[in-house]
Formats: structure tokens, C-alpha cells, sequence
């Protein structure tokens, strides 16, 4: 069974947390060279808007099927938006379009908007939105328990990555140590 050649294995961190290093030199400079197509678009025109139009319309989509009350329909639009706003700004990591040598594919797109500086205008409003959301739909559920109690937990699970104490950690619970899902890399 032992046949002399010893294997090492490397011991797996138990830590659930994980902090992204910063950038190689190599990366800024290609951060640098061409804009971030990905997440400029945040500052552009009408970027803000449609936040709001998709609440609106996840609104009346929820609304007009039979059988959910309003205050379901609220807390259904509540936890769609945050859902998909979190998948969108804080679970996937790079970017879409191979023209910048991988320089963003350890980012996720709130920490490439703004270059990310923290506190810009932009990151101020999709910091906003969920907050107005949740006060809309706690108020229009009537402060129910249960409802509040879901609702406040989609808050947090999107505005706790939103803070500056969470830019560049990475909860390993689902996903793995970085380290340990690329072994050959090392």
C-alpha cells in the first residue's frame, strides 16, 4: 500500500472568510490601459433609472397574479430585486469581454465600479435602493413579523457587501478557498 513515494497534502483553511489580494502591478497597468466596459455603464444616462423602472415592474408583475395578496407581492418584489442585485454587483466575479488580459476576473462589479473608490455617487444610490425598497415593503406589509423578519434579511444580505469593512472579502462557504479550486495554478 505504501509505496515510498509520499505525497504532501496541503492542509485546507477552515477560516469561511477569505481576503482578496490586492492587484499585481501587471493588472493595474491592464486595469489602465482600456476602460471597464463592464462597469462603467453605472454612470452612464438612465443607468439609475432603470432600477427603478424593474421595481416598478416586478411590482405589477407580482400584482397582477391571482392569488397574492399585497403585502406577499411586496415582499416577493423585495427579496427578486435583491436577489438579482446581489447576484449581479456581489457573486459574479469578472467581466464579460476578453479584451483586457483577465485584469477584473478577481473582482466582482461592485469593487470594479468607480475604480473602486467607496462612497461615489453611484455606489450611494444602489446603497439607497434597497434601503427604500425594504421601508416600502415593511410599511406596505403593516409591520408584520414574518414579513418584516424576511424582508430585513434580504437587506442585509445585500447591503452588508456593500459596506467598505466587506471590499475584497469573500465568504468560502460556497465557493471554496481560491487556492484550493485551481490546485495546478500554485
Amino acid at each position: 500500500m505504501n509505496d515510498g513515494s509520499k505525497k504532501s497534502r496541503r492542509r485546507r483553511s477552515s477560516s469561511l472568510l477569505y481576503q482578496e489580494p490586492q492587484e499585481s502591478m501587471e493588472h493595474l497597468s491592464d486595469q489602465a490601459a482600456i476602460p471597464n466596459l463592464n462597469a462603467n455603464w453605472v454612470n452612464a444616462k438612465g443607468a439609475w433609472a432603470i432600477h427603478i423602472v424593474l421595481i416598478v415592474a416586478l411590482k405589477i408583475l407580482f400584482s397582477i397574479i391571482p392569488g397574492i395578496q399585497g403585502d406577499t407581492s411586496w415582499t416577493l418584489t423585495n427579496i427578486t430585486y435583491m436577489f438579482g442585485s446581489y447576484l449581479m454587483f456581489h457573486w459574479v466575479r469578472g467581466i464579460p469581454f476578453e479584451f483586457n488580459a483577465g485584469a477584473y476576473d478577481n473582482l466582482n462589479m461592485w469593487e470594479q465600479m468607480d475604480n473602486g473608490d467607496q462612497f461615489t455617487p453611484a455606489k450611494k444610490f444602489l446603497l439607497t435602493v434597497p434601503i427604500c425598497l425594504f421601508l416600502a415593503s415593511t410599511h406596505y406589509t403593516r409591520y408584520d413579523l414574518t414579513y418584516f423578519t424576511i424582508n430585513v434579511l434580504a437587506l442585509l444580505g445585500v447591503v452588508i457587501p456593500k459596506l467598505p469593512v466587506s471590499h475584497r472579502l469573500r465568504v468560502s462557504f460556497f465557493s471554496g478557498h481560491p487556492d484550493d479550486r485551481y490546485p495546478d495554478e500554485r
